[in-house]
This record gives structure tokens, sequence and C-alpha cells, in this order.
């Protein structure tokens, strides 16, 4: 894999214009973190993650050494519309798949999952899948995925695409649900779990919340 262009080596920028003008929005790279544990910027929730070594580069790794959800969150608390967009590295290991994915809103907030064991692609709340698609997982690959959170009305939109890390975005997401109830507040985060027994990677994570009127 070539070196990242420099822009994308500062371990936090903030960005004036990114997935749309009324959300601020934040990206999180690894290398110009020291390996070993993440610094202030990833607040780890469950599980061993660490900074590594990665395809010539660093990268945020989900250690294999047990098999809970592992859990990080990024940037600062949304309230209203969110987004997160990251790549990913995984491998399955004989006939054992992990299973990623990003959320949004805090821990219970909407999650967009790789569930490479059921080969699909879903959108889950508080452990409910909302909304399921069949989707191929490539082991050893980078793969980028996308989770959207907007409102319009009283009507809140959740999204989710994937596309592999040398391919262009889809214009259209590939899963979608709708919520008419969701407070749209907390965090971005980062879900992994190695079923597999071997790490997980996320690099170059992008966050774009909307912000408290109080801070606007």
């Amino acid at each position: 894999m070539m070196k990242k262009p420099a822009l994308l080596a500062s371990s936090l920028l903030l960005l004036t214009q990114a997935f749309s003008a009324d959300l601020t929005s934040f990206t999180f790279t690894s290398d110009d973190w020291p390996e070993g544990d993440p610094p202030k910027e990833v607040f780890v929730v469950d599980g061993t993650i660490k900074v590594a070594a990665k395809d010539g580069n660093k990268a945020i790794m989900v250690a294999p050494d047990n098999l809970v959800d592992a859990s990080a969150q990024f940037a600062t608390s949304a309230a209203g519309e969110s987004v997160i967009k990251a790549r990913v590295f995984a491998s399955k290991q004989g006939r054992s798949n992990p299973r990623f994915g990003i959320a949004v809103h805090g821990m219970s907030g909407y999650r967009l999952i790789v569930n490479a064991p059921k080969k699909t692609l879903e959108i889950v709340k508080s452990d409910e899948t909302h909304a399921s698609i069949p989707f191929t997982w490539t082991s050893d690959a980078w793969l980028w995925i996308k989770l959207e959170a907007r409102k319009n009305g009283d009507e809140w939109t959740i999204t989710g695409k994937t596309w592999a890390a040398d391919a262009t975005e889809p214009a259209e997401p590939q899963i979608s649900h709708t919520d008419k109830g969701l407070k749209g507040q907390g965090k971005a985060s980062i879900w992994a779990t190695p079923y597999s027994q071997t790490p997980i990677y996320f690099d170059d994570i992008e966050v774009a919340i909307e912000l408290p009127a109080e801070t606007k």
C-alpha cells in the first residue's frame, strides 16, 4: 500500500467543508500516533484496542485476545445528524469469520454491521436488527464502510454503504431504515468482534456531526 498523503497523516484534522455544510467534520488517522495504547482522541469503551503497524502505515487495531464486542468512540457528541466513514481490514481463519462495523449516536445508537458469519450487511440498534441484506465480504482486503443518520422533519433516515478500498464510493446507499423516535445524541464509534481470532484494523476514520446549538 502506498504511503498516505501528508494531509491524511495528521492524527486529527478539523475540516470546515465535508459531508455537508451544516455538519462539523473530523478525520482520524494513525500515522502520527506511536504504536501501543491509543491517544486521548480514541476513547476505548471495551476490548483491547491498540495503534499498530499495518501495510506500511499504522491503524487502530482490535486485538483478538477475547471475543467481546470491542468498541471505541471518536470526536464529540452529536446533537442531531451524524455520519461516520472508515476503512476496515479483517481476515477469516478456517471457517471462522469476524464481525465489524461503525455506529452513530452513542452506545445505544444505530450501527452498520458487516456480519461475515451470516453473510449479511445489517443496520442494528440495541441488539435488534432493523434491516439486513445479503453481503459477500472479502477476507484480507481493505473495505470502506459508511453510516449516515439524517433527519427530515420528524423522520430519521439511517443509511449504509460499503465499497472496496480501490473503488469509487457508490452514489446510493445499499441499505436503509427509518425511525421517528430517534433522539440523535451521542458519539460515533467503531465496533468489532474478532470471532476468527485475527486482528481487525480501522483507519482513515471520518466523523461529521451536528453540534449543539450553543456551540455553533
